[in-house]
């Protein structure tokens, strides 16, 4: 009877292996095929999420177990075809809009401390629009970051001198996130706040420089909690699980009973039981609980892949770009990304107190999900002009139109010639 061979695990194989994965990662187009590669499994898996886990609240709410994921669906359309146009956009009109949309996200910030913000969820961060509402704070993070990537590269030759490297950058960055603060979403202003030094950071802003932002930074989250009861509250709780069950320990504790119950394959999809009312707003920041519920271990750690996986890409595409704008714009974007998902894990996981943060590309949230496939589109546009995907992309446009053209064009009598003279 013949035998299988056995799989090649001899110094040679993995020597191919390694060969075979080099040169997957030396192909031109390779950051922009994971962005869209992991982007895209992230968008599917939230959508399916979304469904699952809000289809009991919704019939319940609105008799109707589709509703979330219809209008989840709905976002995601508008989101994509933003993301189509950015792909697309010049450099030029691209940075341009980075002044437009701090500015208007400035203007709109604004808004929700008039008679059109209302509150949710106990943070004054929403805008009534009549037909929709959107979040402001969530556009103002793109804009933040195109805006800071083309001051910080028009001011490249001077960026060794603190003042050129700081102002206007740290005070413009720094009023958005107090309008943030401001309306009570702690969580919103850390992650800006993290996007704001990480930028520096990349731009290679001084460690003392870094340092002093930092110590600012810690003393800032000090003082937000300090002031605000709500959070003392849910610090408490998290230092002590067994207190006010039915409070500030509620949600945190059944989202780690869902992850617990979950196992190493989960209860199957749709077999959640805390989204059954055990756990408020499952579809929302704490959709990754149910993630872990309903498929277990392995579908928690496909879901980290994929974001090492696009932080990766985004990473490596900074590292590549020879222009310094794309280079800031797709470092911000992957530092946006990496930092929100990460709190939102560890909200999740009880190793920070609650936050109200989603997780990009898979949480239900409209302004949250156009903002993250505008980020995306930035991205990706980022990744379609490192120096040989830009090379590449030119040759392709270079010879495609000729061949048109040619055949279109050229005459009989011209193309036998043409075939003679061969």
């Amino acid at each position: 009877m013949a035998t299988k061979p056995k799989p090649d695990i001899s110094p040679t194989g993995t020597r191919t292996l390694r060969t075979w994965l080099q040169t997957i990662l030396e192909r031109p187009l390779t950051s922009y095929h994971l962005v869209l590669g992991s982007s895209a499994m992230l968008l599917a898996l939230g959508l399916m999420m979304v469904l699952s886990a809000s289809s009991v609240s919704a019939y319940l709410a609105f008799d109707d177990a589709y509703y979330y994921v219809k209008r989840q669906a709905v976002f995601l359309v508008l989101g994509v075809l933003g993301a189509f146009a950015l792909v697309r956009l010049p450099q030029s009109v691209l940075r341009v809009f980075g002044w437009i949309g701090v500015a208007l996200a400035t203007v709109l910030l604004i808004l929700t401390y008039t008679a059109l913000g209302f509150e949710s969820g106990g943070n004054r961060n929403w805008i009534d629009l009549g037909f929709t509402s959107i979040q402001p704070s969530e556009f103002a993070k793109l804009a933040m970051i195109i805006w800071g990537a083309d001051v910080l590269a028009r001011k490249d030759r001077l960026i060794d001198q603190p003042k050129h490297l700081l102002i206007p950058y740290l005070p413009v960055c720094g009023t958005l996130i107090l309008l943030v603060v401001f309306q009570g979403d702690a969580g919103t202003a850390v992650v800006m706040g993290s996007i704001m030094v990480g930028v520096l950071f990349i731009v290679g802003a001084p460690l003392r420089v870094l340092a002093v932002l930092g110590l600012g930074a810690v003393a800032g989250v000090i003082t937000l909690f300090v002031t605000s009861p709500v959070r003392m509250r849910r610090l408490a709780a998290y230092l002590d699980p067994t207190t006010n069950l039915n409070g500030a320990n509620d949600q945190a504790n059944a989202a780690m009973l869902a992850i617990a119950s979950g196992g190493w394959w989960g209860q199957d999809l749709g077999g959640s039981r805390q989204k059954w009312g055990g756990l408020p707003v499952a579809h929302s920041d704490f959709i990754f609980a149910v993630i872990g519920e309903e498929l277990g271990l392995f579908g928690s750690l496909i879901v980290l892949t994929l974001f090492l996986v696009l932080g990766y890409a985004g990473l490596r595409i900074a590292t590549r770009s020879d222009e310094k704008f794309r280079r800031y714009a797709a470092g911000g974007v992957t530092i946006w990304f990496m930092i929100q998902a990460l709190i939102n894990l560890a909200v999740v996981l009880r190793l920070l107190p609650i936050a109200g943060v989603p997780l990009p590309l898979v949480s239900y949230g409209g302004s949250a999900l156009i903002a993250n496939l505008l980020a995306l589109g930035v991205l990706l546009s980022c990744a379609r002009h490192e120096p040989e995907a830009r090379k590449l992309l030119a040759a392709r446009r270079n010879k495609t139109p000729k061949r048109r053209f040619s055949a279109v064009t050229e005459s009989p009598k011209a193309a036998d010639a043409r075939k003679a003279s061969v």
